[in-house]
């Protein structure tokens, strides 16, 4: 794991009540990457990475979900509307909340979905609560993982399953430059510390989890900072970003070196599947 000790959990906070408006404007109501496979639209490609994640999740209409850093609310009222779910989505910004809410409303799907204001790391829920954890690149930002893994893993019910994907490091040993690339996406996209695909495997299986699946999707990614370097480049984004926040500018001005980490293997973006036993040691 690479960590720095520059972030602050209230960073965070504001990043995401000042840029939401911005990542709308820049990539749409998906705050996660695309998943192409050749030319799709941005729209398609996130969507379809929330659809591969769905095929892995074996969601049952009925089933309870928590959406772990749910942002504005694309993946949480999807699974709600096309899998008949019932969703808890969770997010640290009030105003991502806000506008998850309004949104669910909006596409008539507040009887299935829920939003709360809380913190991933403090946040409480009675154990066996869920039949599905869900995450799509949230647990970047947690300051403790592998304590966050042991809590969640409580709130799953016997037989559930835990689908999430993350921006990963790449595993070691990684030369200078690529540290210096990953330590530098750390700092500017507010992430604490980037785990890689052993440590996430290490944390779910210390959990008690049983890890079933672990995929490096970056070639099926990386696109994604190609359109939004090519978005910021012509929509002139940045003349706002200044004025308005330096934090998210600095954000903005860094996308071209997410990209290089993760064309020169510094970093690879993940999907783990983990699942809980049935009964305490797994037997049937």
């Amino acid at each position: 794991m690479i960590s720095i000790s520059t972030v602050r959990k209230a960073e965070i906070r504001l990043h995401y009540d000042l840029a939401t408006p911005f990542y709308w404007l820049l990539w749409g109501r998906h705050l996660h990457h695309g998943y192409w496979d050749a030319n799709e639209t941005v729209e398609v490609a996130t969507q379809r990475l929330t659809d591969e994640l769905v095929a892995r999740a074996q969601l049952q209409p009925g089933h309870e979900v928590l959406d772990i850093g749910c942002g504005m609310g694309g993946s949480s009222i999807s699974l709600a509307l096309g899998q008949q779910c019932r969703v808890t989505g969770v997010t640290l910004s009030p105003l991502q909340r806000a506008w998850a809410t309004a949104s669910a409303r909006w596409r008539g799907a507040s009887d299935r979905v829920r939003f709360l204001r809380a913190d991933a790391e403090e946040v409480e829920f009675p154990p066996e609560s869920f039949d599905r954890l869900w995450s799509i690149e949230c647990t970047e930002h947690l300051f403790d993982k592998p304590r966050f893994f042991q809590r969640a893993a409580q709130w799953l019910r016997p037989g559930g399953r835990f689908v999430l994907c993350a921006w990963l490091a790449g595993e070691p040993p990684l030369t200078d430059p690529q540290r210096i690339l990953v330590e530098t996406v750390c700092d500017r996209f507010l992430c604490p510390s980037f785990g890689t695909m052993s440590d996430y495997a290490h944390w779910l299986t210390s959990a008690g989890l049983v890890v079933e699946e672990t995929s490096d999707w970056t070639p099926k990614v990386d696109r994604t900072w190609e359109l939004c370097v090519d978005r910021v480049r012509s929509s002139g984004v940045r003349g706002l970003t200044r004025v308005f926040h330096n934090q998210t500018d600095q954000f903005v001005a860094h996308f071209q070196t997410l990209l290089d980490a993760y064309r020169t293997g510094a970093m690879s973006y993940g999907c783990l599947v983990a699942s809980k036993p049935a009964t305490p040691e797994g037997r049937s």
